[in-house]
């Protein structure tokens, strides 16, 4: 069985010479069971330059710490803390992380801090969804933005002040167990769900391993795998590299409203349509007369305004689509009318309300 793996394998690796130049299957999908998991805990950053808080749930956590470190506080009195801060830390767990291992943490404060610049996270505990702790963060804050505040009350802020990383920042203590050895199967998530792309993908691998490969739906292809585990990560190296056609999206206009931003996908037709687009604009000058009465006489000096309109109106073009007209012959069109993203946005949705789009036009 081993050696017959190792052929199909061997096979394999000499067939990526003749792909087309196409997309690898690892830029395309996710392996089932293979993925990240999310932690958050709760901490204190010390060591601050006066730029921490003095909120109640800081005090709390304060005194909760030093009763850790056998140091009990009188009840009634209150600490001054404004070197701490109480912060969320959050982290994620990336697949097949084993203990001791480290990962990167982000730590951002949750009170009124005003910066976390010079701090030092004390020993946190992050966990997981489930409850259990997975990590434990300490370290010193990187903290790329700063504030400034004057006595008036004017304020300079770069960036973020109350954001810091730290790199390696927490040590794995729990591993997350992964399926990704168990069963008979390797189960392929496509990126971008399309059933042509599933079927493409599927049948790329069954051209080197005939029958191993079923598209099981829209976003999943299902493939045979061995059982054994190194023969198992050997097969799917070679299956991640493989190149194959990914289906050209469906035919779509994007129009960002606020930003001006209009994206058209290369699948987008156009039926048969004429387009006139012409400008109106109108300028209004107000101007600010005085009328001076005579020296001698005994009147008022009044002031008056004087408006000026003018409309000028610019020549309308107009310009004719024959039916499955492509993007490059619609851009074309619009930048020789001269449109700005404004009048583009008003052409696209007058073109769908005519029914003239072979595509679904979205405005966000």
């Amino acid at each position: 069985m081993k050696a017959l793996i190792k052929t199909v394998i061997i096979l394999m690796g000499l067939a990526l010479a003749f792909t087309s130049n196409a997309q690898r299957i690892k830029d395309a999908v996710d392996v089932a069971g293979v993925r990240t998991n999310q932690l958050i805990g709760y901490g204190l950053v010390v060591g601050l330059p006066g730029t921490g808080e003095q909120s109640p749930f800081t005090e709390q956590s304060f005194k909760t710490m030093l009763s850790n470190f056998g140091i009990t506080m009188p009840a009634n009195l209150k600490p001054k803390i404004k070197n701490v801060a109480a912060v969320a830390v959050h982290a994620e767990l990336v697949a097949f992380k084993k203990v001791g291992q480290t990962i990167d943490i982000t730590v951002s404060s949750m009170g009124s801090a005003q910066s976390l610049r010079g701090g030092t996270l004390l020993q946190t505990m992050l966990v997981g969804l489930d409850g259990k702790t997975y990590a434990v963060a300490q370290g010193s804050l990187v903290v790329s933005g700063l504030g400034a505040e004057g006595l008036d009350g004017s304020k300079v802020i770069v960036n973020t002040p109350t954001v810091g990383r730290i790199s390696n920042g927490a040590t794995v203590e729990r591993e997350v167990k992964s399926p990704f050895g168990l069963g008979d199967y390797i189960t392929f998530n496509l990126h971008r769900i399309d059933f042509t792309t599933a079927k493409n993908l599927a049948d790329t691998i069954n051209e080197l391993i005939p029958g191993v490969a079923r598209a099981i739906d829209a976003a999943s292809v299902q493939v045979t795998a061995p059982r054994d585990i190194n023969d198992r990560v050997s097969f799917l190296s070679v299956l991640e590299n493989l190149e194959f056609e990914p289906a050209s999206g469906s035919a779509k206009i994007i129009v960002n409203s606020r930003t001006g931003t209009i994206v058209i996908g290369s699948e987008v037709r156009l039926l048969a349509a004429a387009i006139t687009h012409g400008g109106i604009t109108v300028t209004i000058n107000e101007v600010q007369e005085v009328t001076q009465p005579n020296a001698f006489a005994e009147g008022e000096t009044i002031a008056t305004n004087q408006s000026a309109v003018n409309v000028t109106q610019s020549d309308a073009r107009m310009f004719v689509f024959q039916p499955g007209v492509t993007l490059e012959t619609l851009v074309r069109a619009i930048n020789e009318v001269g449109a700005g993203p404004g009048d583009v946005m008003a052409i696209l949705e007058a073109l769908d309300q005519a029914g003239a789009i072979r595509g679904e036009l979205i405005i966000i």
